[in-house]
């Protein structure tokens, strides 16, 4: 749970980077239409419920560094009884002075009006630019209001991007996180494990599937994402989401799937035998993968390049796939020439957090950035063979990812989901309880 004063300390750290004389201005996420009068379910903007901890549409969050007044203001919808009754309860302004710690909140009918006042004598007004193209339209036009008023002042001189500040603070954890992301991998963990023992030949991917939000949903979480749950060849599909085929009797499962609890995400991707027991082929390409993520899981530490877990998982692929007779070749040749990319086609992680894929820069100045403590990273190997003819007919379809959600620590990698098991012994004696 973060806390009140977590999110206070947030803006306020915000405020002291962009400085006096500066506005930042970030819009919530607005409701959608599904059809019909049917809305999607909201969910809050990432940027924005990091600052506020608002769930709520239609708001928008003013700081304003020095302003004797009041530096934190919020904009949203008051407290109304009628449309309560249908929407349900909304916190209103005195929830947001009281609940929120704002300094001062205002109805968000009111923002046309007051919006440009609060420019006044602002010399660089921060927002996340080109993310909303009709609210940037909104700030260029209360920017040219208060400059039609005040004809001797040019208003605000600079609308820069927010994006960099604000996605920096959001890469370093802090304690309270953790430990949200540390229960949204518990039962995340636990969602894959019923999977794994709900598995066997005869029933489908959606059954899988709805076995997993099940679980979510009974512990307090929302799927992350639309899970991938894909059988036997379904698996060469890196982004397979049909998840409503039968499963293979003798085939593999790739499951790629995670909670999301108090809006922090967790991402897990386990394979495993539809029917309990790997083939031996299966267990060759599988064993591939897993000596993979753990090498490049032990890259996972302070100070170490954000590529080097990456490098790592592709030398022990290419390497595997040489033993495996995928590959013919040097090594070091075939890394360098890409060749393990006909199995192998994407990156080996990426930032995780409030979203899957998590916002910080990957490079600093054309390098790649080095790990601090407290970020955390998936670590996803794995193999895509398919049915070209010079493939040995024993590997043909099998698709293997392994993927675990990892902490820098300061002492070395955390795995926020070592609850699920990889190893192979394991895994077949879960299923087979």
């Amino acid at each position: 749970m973060i806390s009140r004063e977590e999110f206070a300390q947030r803006r306020q750290r915000l405020m002291t980077e962009t400085g006096d004389g500066s506005l930042v201005l970030l819009t919530s996420a607005g409701e959608r239409l599904r059809n019909g009068d049917s809305h999607y379910p909201f969910r809050q903007d990432s940027d924005f419920h990091y600052l506020t901890g608002l769930d709520e549409p239609d708001a928008v969050l003013v700081l304003a560094p020095g302003r004797e007044s009041g530096e934190q203001l919020l904009f949203l919808r008051p407290k109304n009884p009628e449309r309560e009754q249908w929407d349900g309860p909304r916190l209103g302004l005195d929830g947001a002075r009281e609940q929120l710690g704002m300094d001062d909140a205002f109805p968000i009918s009111d923002l046309d009006d007051i919006l440009p006042g609060l420019m006044e004598g602002v010399d660089r007004v921060f927002c996340l630019v080109g993310k909303d193209a009709q609210f940037d339209q909104r700030v260029i036009g209360w920017r040219n209001r208060l400059r039609e008023k005040n004809k001797g002042q040019r208003g605000p001189a600079e609308l820069i991007s927010l994006e960099h500040l604000l996605h920096e603070q959001r890469l370093i954890k802090s304690s309270d996180e953790i430990r949200t992301m540390q229960k949204a991998a518990r039962i995340s963990a636990a969602a894959m494990r019923r999977a794994m023992q709900q598995c066997r030949p005869g029933r489908n991917e959606a059954e899988i599937h709805a076995e997993l939000v099940h679980e979510y949903l009974s512990h307090g979480c929302t799927p992350a994402y639309m899970p991938i749950v894909a059988g036997g060849s379904n698996a060469l599909v890196l982004h397979y989401i049909r998840n409503n085929a039968p499963l293979p009797d003798d085939g593999l499962l790739l499951i790629d799937a995670g909670g999301e609890y108090q809006n922090y995400a967790a991402d897990i991707s386990r394979t495993f035998p539809v029917s309990g027991r790997f083939s031996p082929a299966q267990r060759r390409v599988y064993e591939v993968v897993l000596a993979a993520q753990k090498a490049a899981i032990d890259e996972v530490r302070v100070g170490q390049p954000y590529d080097a877990f990456h490098t790592t998982a592709v030398r022990v692929l290419t390497e595997g796939l040489v033993e495996l007779g995928l590959l013919d070749g040097e090594v070091e040749s075939l890394i360098e020439n890409q060749e393990y990319r006909r199995f192998y086609m994407h990156k080996t992680g990426h930032w995780l957090g409030l979203d899957v894929h998590d916002v910080g820069d990957y490079r600093i100045e054309g390098e790649s950035r080095l790990l601090e403590a407290n970020m955390v990273v998936t670590v996803e190997p794995g193999l895509y063979i398919g049915f070209d003819d010079d493939i040995p007919e024993e590997f043909r379809g099998i698709g293997v990812r392994i993927e675990d959600d990892i902490r820098v620590g300061r002492n070395g990698p955390d795995n926020l989901t070592d609850a699920v098991p990889r190893e192979i012994a394991d895994i077949e004696a879960l299923m087979a309880a």
